[in-house]
């Protein structure tokens, strides 16, 4: 309710995160987008689960780096 009469007071875009759907525009942080964070806020939505993967992945790259076979 409360963006709701903050966009309909403004002249000017209202950008919200979170705020629900009465706002102009939404923020939505890469991390959470992607499923990188280890929470994700309850008004984020992931399209992705890489939190894993990027992990598995920066792990092997230590790793190879630790071992001397990458480079």
């Amino acid at each position: 309710d409360l963006a709701l009469a903050i966009t309909q007071a403004l002249r000017i875009p209202t950008i919200g995160i979170g705020a629900g759907k009465d706002c102009s525009g939404q923020v939505l942080v890469l991390h959470d987008m992607l499923g990188l964070s280890s929470r994700r806020p309850p008004c984020a939505r992931a399209f992705a689960e890489l939190r894993n993967a990027t992990v598995q992945a920066l792990g092997d790259y230590a790793a190879a780096v630790r071992e001397r076979s990458f480079p």
